[in-house]
């Protein structure tokens, strides 16, 4: 794995009836899957697809994730792709129906379920829709992660933009299944999406290393209850998670106050998930400022973000902050009209170090730095 792919070429490789460019392809192609697909990458006698396949896979961690939600007997995969969910789904679903309208990609992926041993899982080269039509019959779960790439390849979001259209086969979802998840866009606009579909029971708003990847939407037939957001952020030490109902969150209020002892910073899943109120209501901790989405508090909770002790609270002033003679730190900004990048210049700070400096606002309207420790 660790062989020049440059002097390969040159070299030529001899394999009868296997070109060249196939097994560097291959070769590449499991680079990429080292970190993303570990189980893929470590198991014997796997095939891997092209780049742009491996791209829009799922990574195992998001797979494992979703998986443990959905139970029961059958499930059908409508975009099975590289069937990294499937494989995943399989683990807790009877039996599962991938879903690949790409012939090759499909071959590939059941001659990798075979190689997995995931024998619970039947391959259909077959559009997901057409498929669900043709079987014509009922499943526990119907799982679909929509094309976010129009006819030119181009890059799209929008769930109308996407394929299949949720809002034009919702309704042929939940006809054969009674729950249904939908993978979207981390970009998709969670307010204005949820006035295009109905029957919404939760969103998972899944990170992975404080980065959003996916937003999940489960459906449930016939329901019309208060839609519960959870976000959910994987890390290597432990997995943090918050919950709150959408529609409490514009009936909360947070609570304003100066820095105090500890400043908590949310995690991304937490700042998609827009839940502002919900955090200073819930954990009782006061926000600095309307639009600065950071809290402070004198006690220490468990928090699902990032956790500091305030060592100083400095004006944001040159001269003032000069005199703490700080030419190393961790920046980062909220709510404040500088960027990194000029901060850095404008005070003459490297990056790194153990000091986190948050350049922000505080409740009277003055802009601040935090010269922060982690906790």
């Amino acid at each position: 794995m660790k062989s020049d792919i440059s002097g390969l070429l040159l070299k030529g490789i001899a394999f009868e009836n296997v070109s060249s460019k196939e097994i560097i392809e291959q070769i590449e192609a499991k680079k990429r899957c080292e970190k993303k697909l570990p189980t893929w990458f470590n198991t014997q006698g796997i095939y891997f697809p092209n780049k742009l396949n491996i791209e829009q896979t799922s990574s195992e961690k998001t797979a494992d994730y979703k998986a443990k939600l959905v139970s029961g007997k059958s499930l059908i995969d409508l975009t099975g792709g590289f069937g990294i969910d499937s494989y995943y789904f399989s683990k807790q679903i009877e039996t599962v129906v991938h879903c690949e309208i790409n012939k090759a990609l499909s071959e590939i992926t059941s001659y990798n379920y075979n190689a997995l041993n995931a024998l619970n899982i039947t391959c259909l080269n077959e559009n997901g829709i057409d498929a669900l039509k043709r079987l014509d019959k009922p499943f526990d779960w119907i799982y679909l992660d929509p094309s976010r790439r129009d006819a030119t390849k181009k890059k799209v979001f929008l769930l109308a933009d996407c394929e299949p259209n949720v809002k034009t086969f919702k309704g042929l979802f939940l006809k054969y299944a009674e729950s249904v998840m939908i993978k979207t866009s981390p970009l998709l606009d969670i307010k204005a999406s949820l006035n295009d579909i109905n029957n919404v029971k939760e969103i998972h708003i899944v990170a992975v290393n404080n980065e959003v990847k996916e937003l999940l939407w489960l459906l449930k037939r016939d329901y019309v209850g208060d839609v519960r957001i959870r976000t959910v952020n994987i890390t290597k030490p432990n997995t943090q998670k918050f919950d709150f109902i959408h529609k409490e969150e514009a009936h909360f209020n947070a609570t304003y106050s100066l820095p105090k002892k500890y400043l908590f910073e949310p995690n991304a899943s937490i700042l998609k998930a827009g839940a502002f109120n919900s955090i200073s209501y819930n954990l009782n901790l006061n926000k600095l400022h309307k639009h600065s989405h950071l809290y402070t508090s004198d006690e220490l909770i468990d928090f699902p973000g990032r956790q500091f002790v305030i060592q100083k609270v400095i004006p944001f002033n040159k001269k003032l902050f000069s005199k703490e003679g700080i030419t190393k730190a961790n920046i980062t900004t909220r709510n404040f009209p500088v960027s990194v990048n000029d901060i850095r210049k404008k005070l003459k700070i490297k990056d790194g170090g153990d000091l986190y400096l948050f350049f922000t606002t505080d409740i009277d309207n003055k802009k601040i730095i935090l010269k922060c420790t982690k906790v």
